[in-house]
C-alpha cells in the first residue's frame, strides 16, 4: 500500500551535488527533516572526482575533506616540447568513499536507495513504487537538462584503476599527458597513483564526437600501461562518461527542459565549468548557498537557484569563448597546441582558472601573445559565442 512521506527538504539525486546539499543541509539546519532520493542502489554511482585544493573555499572545505580518498601535494602535465610540475595540492573523491561518509552523516531515515522519482514537482516526488514525499521545497539534481538546448563539444573517457605486478614509479598525479597520439580531437592520458601498486588510468577526449568507444578506448590504456613498462595484474574497477563542454546556447531553455519551476542544482542546473566540465567546485558552492539560505520553500528554492545559475552562466562567457576556440578555431589534432601554451602561464592564473574564478588581469593574459590558432577563426568562433 502506498505512502505518503512528510519532511522538510527532499532532494532527488544522490550524485555529488544532491549529496552534498543533503550534508550541508543537515550539519547547518540538524532539525530538519530531509529526505535524499537515488534511483540506483549506490549514492554516488561509480565515480571518481578530482579537484585542486583552491577550488574550495577554506570556509567550506569541511564539506569536502571527509570525503577525499587521496591527496598529493604536487601534480604534472606533460606536452610535446614541454612538461611541468605544479604545485598545487590535488584531491580525490572515490564513491565508495562519499557513501560511506554520506551515510554516517545523515540519518538513517533520510536516505532513500533504489526509490526510482517519476514525477517531480516544486513540493512533491512521486515514487516508482507509489509512495509519494511531500516536501516544503524540492531540488531536482539528477542528471542533465535538454543538451540539445546548448551548443556544445564533448570530453569522453574511459578510466580504469588498475593492480599492477610492481611498483609503477609514479610519485603524484599526470593531471593531463597530452604525448600522446593526437586522435579523435584533443587526447590526452590522465594517471592517479593510489598506491605503490594501484593506480588509476584515463584516456580523456576533447571531441566533436560524443560516441564513446569502449573496447578502442580499452586497447589505448593497455598500450599506455605496457609502454610504461607497467605489468596489469587485474582491474579493480571501471568507468566511463560523457560530459559537455559549452560554448554556446540558451540558458533560460536549459533550465525550463529540467521543469519549469522546480529548483535544481548541479548539471541539471548548468552548474559546471562551460571548458573543463568540472562540477564540484559549483556542488560545495551550491551546497553552502542552499544551507545558508535556510529556506526550504519550493518557490523560494526555485528563486534562489536559478538566479545563482543564472547569473554564473553571464560570468562565464570567458570560459564559453576559450571552449568556442578550442572546438572551432582549432584543428582537432592541433587541440593540444591551446592547453600547451595555457600550461605556460603563472600557476595562480591556472589555479583560479580551474576555480571559474579568473581575475580580467588573468583574461587579458590568456588572450594576448601569439595565439594558438589561426587568427581568423578565433576571431569567427568569438563572433559566435553568447
Amino acid at each position: 500500500m502506498s505512502a505518503t512521506i512528510s519532511c522538510d527538504l527532499a532532494i532527488v539525486g544522490g550524485g555529488l551535488a544532491g549529496g552534498l546539499i543533503a550534508r550541508a543541509v543537515h550539519q547547518r539546519h540538524p532539525h530538519a527533516e530531509i529526505r535524499l532520493i537515488e534511483g540506483g542502489p549506490h549514492l554516488g554511482g561509480n565515480h571518481l572526482w578530482s579537484f585542486f585544493a583552491s577550488d574550495v573555499t577554506p570556509a567550506d572545505r569541511w564539506l569536502v575533506a571527509p570525503l577525499i580518498s587521496h591527496g598529493w601535494t604536487r601534480y604534472d602535465v606533460a606536452f610535446p616540447g614541454h612538461a611541468r610540475t605544479l604545485k598545487s595540492p590535488y584531491y580525490s573523491i572515490e564513491s565508495r568513499q562519499f557513501e560511506r561518509e554520506m551515510l554516517a552523516a545523515l540519518p538513517e531515515q533520510a536516505v532513500l536507495r533504489e526509490r526510482q522519482a517519476v514525477e517531480v514537482t516544486s513540493t512533491s516526488v512521486l515514487l516508482a513504487d507509489g509512495d509519494r514525499i511531500a516536501a516544503k521545497g524540492v531540488i531536482d539534481c539528477r542528471g542533465t537538462g535538454d543538451l540539445a538546448t546548448l551548443e556544445l563539444g564533448w570530453q569522453k573517457f574511459l578510466g580504469r584503476e588498475l593492480v599492477l605486478a610492481g611498483p609503477h614509479g609514479l610519485e603524484r598525479p599526470m593531471v593531463m599527458d597530452a604525448t600522446v597520439d593526437q586522435q579523435d580531437g584533443y587526447r590526452f592520458v590522465y594517471c592517479l597513483p593510489f598506491a605503490p601498486d594501484r593506480v588509476f588510468v584515463e584516456d580523456t577526449y576533447y571531441s566533436d564526437d560524443r560516441t564513446i568507444d569502449a573496447g578502442l578506448l580499452g586497447s589505448r590504456i593497455d598500450a599506455y600501461s605496457a609502454a610504461r613498462g607497467w605489468q596489469v595484474d587485474s582491474t579493480a574497477r571501471e568507468e566511463s562518461g560523457l560530459l559537455p563542454v559549452a560554448f554556446g546556447g540558451d540558458f533560460q531553455a536549459y533550465w525550463r527542459s529540467g521543469g519549469a519551476g522546480i529548483a535544481k542544482a548541479g548539471m541539471r542546473a548548468g552548474l559546471f565549468h562551460p571548458l573543463t566540465s568540472y562540477s564540484l567546485p559549483d556542488a560545495v558552492r551550491t551546497a553552502s548557498l542552499v544551507a545558508h539560505a535556510g529556506n526550504f520553500d519550493g518557490a523560494a528554492l526555485h528563486d534562489l537557484l536559478h538566479g545563482y545559475a543564472a547569473r554564473i552562466w553571464r560570468t562565464r562567457r570567458f570560459y564559453r569563448l576559450l571552449a568556442a576556440m578550442l572546438f572551432k578555431a582549432a584543428e582537432p589534432e592541433e587541440r593540444y597546441r591551446v592547453l600547451a601554451r595555457f600550461y605556460r602561464l603563472d600557476e595562480g592564473l591556472i589555479r583560479r582558472f580551474y576555480a571559474a574564478s579568473s581575475s580580467l588581469g588573468d583574461k587579458i593574459r590568456v588572450m594576448t601573445g601569439k595565439p594558438p590558432v589561426p587568427i581568423g577563426r578565433a576571431v569567427r568562433a568569438i563572433m559566435g559565442v553568447e
